[in-house]
């Protein structure tokens, strides 16, 4: 048998999700047909925005939404898990992570529809309870109400939950060692086909070009960013990230310029990155280090940028479950890296 009938064959899979782009690579043997494979992870994600979307006047989230309050929304499963999970770090984190400033998100024009001024007006005066204070789940008969008045947005958590389902998938025909990711939410499985961990770059948090900062090895471990250089809105001379400050009903006034978490889930991954950008450089640091979230904190200093960490990561350690993941500097040889916006 020759040989390039044995090596593994590279596949690059992608489509459309969520208003960007899904993305799965994988090694298999010559021969092998990826289509079903493709069409399964693209049905994996799709059920994820019909359920999750607030671009979608249909979709499950959006009933809930429209719900009044008091009545009892019986939702699918999916939703329920994503649900519970930002309940959970909402608590933990003392409501930096927040699913309840959906009013707030399209104010500001990070929705479908443009900015608004007496919108925000709105947002910015309305009192404000966390979601996990005035949402009530009933898990067992998938039903969720709402105590008071919400708009729910998932954006901070939907994404890194759909990479979950990417992996899933995989997972679900056999296949153990792959990257999957979206628009830069990345879960890793497994090993290459050469038996080391899947490379990954961590942006500079720039906002006129793309350049790594670090390079991240990940083996069974997922990774997300939250950062203030993609999405933004400009006031008077200064820039407001898109994340928002559930306690003002606004922009962060001030933010670290990124951080990045590395978790066994890219849902755990995705919320625990908005929350410690709203926590900011010095709480946020003090809890994850408290609850041993390996963390990566990018700060502006003038022209300078500045990183703090968390978490055993940057130990090279083993992170519980398994996964493994360990950091280099961005003068790591990179032939081989993927950045994390597109593998």
């Amino acid at each position: 048998m020759s040989k390039m009938s044995i090596d593994p064959r590279r596949h690059a899979l992608n489509g459309a999700t969520m208003g960007t782009r899904w993305s799965a690579l994988l090694y298999r043997a010559e021969g092998f047909d990826s289509a079903p494979i493709r069409n399964a992870l693209q049905i994996a994600v799709d059920e994820v925005d019909a359920q999750m979307s607030t671009w979608k006047p249909d979709s499950d989230l959006m009933r809930l939404n429209a719900a009044l309050v008091g009545e009892w929304i019986t939702v699918p499963e999916r939703l329920m898990d994503v649900l519970r999970l930002s309940l959970d770090i909402g608590r933990t984190s003392g409501g930096a992570f927040d699913i309840s400033v959906g009013d707030a998100v399209n104010a500001w024009g990070f929705g479908p529809a443009a900015a608004d001024q007496n919108l925000i007006r709105e947002a910015f005066t309305a009192p404000r309870r966390p979601a996990h204070e005035v949402l009530e789940l009933d898990t067992k008969g998938r039903r969720v109400r709402k105590r008071a008045p919400v708009v729910l947005d998932l954006n901070g958590i939907a994404k890194g939950y759909g990479v979950d389902r990417l992996a899933e998938t995989l997972r679900s025909f056999g296949i153990v060692s792959g990257l999957v990711g979206i628009d830069g939410e990345m879960r890793a499985l497994g090993l290459r086909p050469d038996g080391q961990p899947w490379t990954i770059a961590v942006e500079e948090p720039d906002r006129e070009r793309r350049a790594p900062h670090s390079i991240l090895a990940l083996q069974d471990a997922a990774v997300a960013t939250s950062g203030d250089y993609r999405h933004w809105v400009v006031v008077g001379n200064r820039y407001l990230s898109h994340t928002m400050d559930p306690r003002r009903g606004a922009p962060l006034a001030s933010s670290p310029a990124s951080i990045t978490v590395v978790a066994r889930t890219c849902a755990e991954a995705d919320a625990w990155a908005t929350a410690l950008m709203v926590l900011g450089p010095e709480a946020g640091l003090i809890l994850a280090r408290r609850l041993r979230l390996d963390a990566l904190f990018l700060l502006r200093e003038g022209k300078e940028v500045r990183s703090q960490s968390a978490g055993l990561l940057f130990g090279s350690e083993a992170m519980p479950g398994g996964a493994r993941a360990s950091a280099l500097p961005a003068t790591t040889d990179f032939s081989s890296w993927q950045p994390r916006n597109s593998i």
